[in-house]
């Protein structure tokens, strides 16, 4: 089971149609998010499906796949992260969460912090100081902002909430869309469990906060309680 023969078996999946449909809708441009990034074409349930045959893989075997210019090979390789993650004791987990904070410039687009940050940072940080996330949210890269803000998922099924908010906070005024995406997404969430919660923090910062920010939290509110957030009269 090595890294070659992976690489193989992802290369025969590769449809260059979809591939090509991939590297528009994930900004692959000049100047955009994305740019650069390789794509073979391969839908994420045919990622899981070849991941699961490898679920002996040790941690340190993906760093290479993880390390790839090929998108759907740090994908595969965070799943096999993730996989490993949840069935390992302490000491694997905290080698797992060590290396993925240690590689995030390879973490570099939605999907892959999407997939991976609730289920390694926010799954380990769940019971220990919460300190790495407020560092990760004032960081420079795009990506490990989002990071910060998705692994407050995991403490949210918990019914934690004090750290999404936090996070909400620090990137209230991001410049990144990406983010803007997260943290409404994160506080819609939020609501679902805990409304008066997410209502409180929204009638304090919704002035403030960036329209697709918002539009994102208040998605599931009724029709009139939407337009009085987006009026700025609640």
């Amino acid at each position: 089971m090595t890294v070659k023969e992976i690489r193989t078996r992802l290369q025969k999946l590769q449809d260059k149609q979809k591939a090509q449909l991939l590297q528009g809708f994930f900004k692959t441009g000049a100047g955009e998010y994305g740019e650069g990034d390789i794509f073979l074409g391969i839908r994420v349930p045919e990622l899981r499906k070849l991941s699961n045959e490898y679920k002996s893989l040790k941690a340190k075997e993906v760093l290479p796949l993880l390390r790839s210019p090929i998108h759907e090979e740090r994908l595969f390789a965070l799943l096999i992260l993730v996989r490993a993650f949840s069935k390992g004791d302490e000491s694997v987990r905290k080698q797992i969460y060590g290396m993925y904070l240690d590689n995030t410039r390879y973490i570099n687009n939605w999907d892959l912090v999407d997939i991976s940050a609730p289920h390694i940072v926010g799954a380990f940080l769940i019971d220990k100081s919460r300190k790495p996330l407020y560092q990760l949210a004032k960081s420079n890269n795009l990506w490990e902002r989002r990071i910060a803000v998705m692994a407050t998922f995991y403490f949210i099924r918990y019914n934690q909430f004090s750290e999404t908010l936090k996070v909400a906070k620090i990137l209230l005024l991001d410049k990144e869309d990406l983010i803007h995406k997260a943290v409404g997404w994160m506080l819609r969430e939020l609501g679902k469990r805990d409304i008066g919660c997410e209502e409180l923090f929204l009638k304090e910062h919704c002035k403030q906060m960036p329209r697709t920010m918002l539009r994102y939290a208040i998605e599931k509110f009724s029709p009139s309680k939407r337009r009085m957030y987006l009026d700025g009269t609640i």
